[in-house]
């Protein structure tokens, strides 16, 4: 599927219904990112479900308590609870699903939306391009950690149909990766590289996160096939949010621009991250690694269709399972696991 200016701009006034709702009291929810923007409105329409535990996975602190000060006021859900997780950086991953593991119990939604959007190439802690490793490889390290806590929810909880779901994005409909990036030794080093990062290609990074995202999505929901859990990647449109919070210049005023007059509020776009959360029960199959738009099934992008299209996301999953088992050796033996 190609998605025009026209496409886009419909989909930007297309009413979006209020969100569906859910029995969640039973249940643990968990949403990545959950302090601002997306996540927080998100949040906010989780917690008015009154799930039996609500967490907050937030980078900062204070930042953290303070969203869940205004989720008490606003809902009036009084027992969110706080855990903190930095994407840019493995350590933090690994310590928060290891923290899970120890105490989180049953797990029944996790929604991750943490992201950044970067145009100047800087490198994390782990030597990775930062928008690289937090949208894309510590997003994937994550689930891949928590996907055995959800399959065994849905093993010890008769009815349970856990969800993960990743936030993606329409702007993966405008960007391909060039065949180099797949006929290198490890893709995601040669998307990482300093030579491929170049001042234009940086404009597209996270575009080409948010298809990383995609052909994740996919390639997960594929491992899980034989399981009760669902996979599903939304789009939650072009919204109000902190992600142009780095932009300077003219950006800065085109981004505003173009935002009084396509852009979508912050609440309406969550809502989009709520359907998939716990929307289409009536028939929950048809959401597994499925792109969802406007409460829909969409295709994607071409470029993951197809013959070729399998072969490039069987090539990244290659290469993202090598690269994260370097991290932690536990993926390989859930990757293992699930494929037996």
């Amino acid at each position: 599927m190609k998605k025009s200016p026209v496409d886009f701009i419909r989909d930007q006034f297309a009413a979006i219904p209020p969100a569906p709702t859910a029995d969640l009291s039973k249940q643990t929810v968990l949403v990545v990112g959950a302090n601002t923007g997306l996540g927080f409105e998100c949040t906010k329409h989780l917690a008015r479900m009154n799930p039996g535990r609500l967490i907050l996975a937030c980078r900062s602190e204070q930042r953290g308590r303070a969203a869940i000060t205004t989720l008490q006021q606003e809902t009036g859900y009084r027992t969110a609870e706080l855990w903190l997780v930095d994407l840019s950086k493995f350590s933090s991953v690994i310590a928060f699903a290891d923290k899970f593991e120890k105490d989180g119990g049953r797990l029944d939604i996790v929604v991750m939306n943490a992201a950044i959007e970067t145009t100047v190439y800087e490198t994390s802690t782990d030597g990775w391009e930062s928008t690289l490793q937090v949208n894309a490889l510590s997003t994937s390290l994550l689930s891949l950690l928590l996907a055995p806590r959800l399959v065994d929810t849905a093993k010890r909880y008769p009815g349970a149909r856990p969800r993960l779901v990743i936030v993606g994005s329409e702007v993966h409909y405008w960007v391909n990766f060039p065949e180099e990036v797949y006929s290198a030794p490890s893709a995601f080093e040669a998307l990482s590289s300093k030579e491929y990062c170049t001042p234009a290609k940086m404009e597209d990074r996270y575009r080409e996160s948010k298809l990383l995202v995609i052909f994740f999505t996919q390639s997960l929901a594929e491992l899980l096939k034989d399981t009760p859990v669902i996979v599903n990647t939304v789009n939650p449109g072009y919204c109000y949010s902190e992600l142009s919070r780095t932009y300077t210049g003219i950006k800065v005023v085109v981004e505003w621009v173009i935002k009084k007059i396509l852009g979508r509020s912050t609440e309406n776009g969550s809502r989009q991250l709520v359907y998939a959360a716990v929307g289409g029960a009536e028939d929950p199959d048809r959401l597994r690694g499925a792109y969802l738009n406007l409460y829909a099934v969409n295709e994607p992008s071409d470029h993951m269709l197809g013959e070729e299209g399998k072969s490039r996301r069987d090539k990244l999953w290659k290469d993202l399972i090598y690269e994260l088992t370097r991290v932690d050796s536990r993926v390989r033996d859930i990757v293992r696991g699930f494929s037996a």
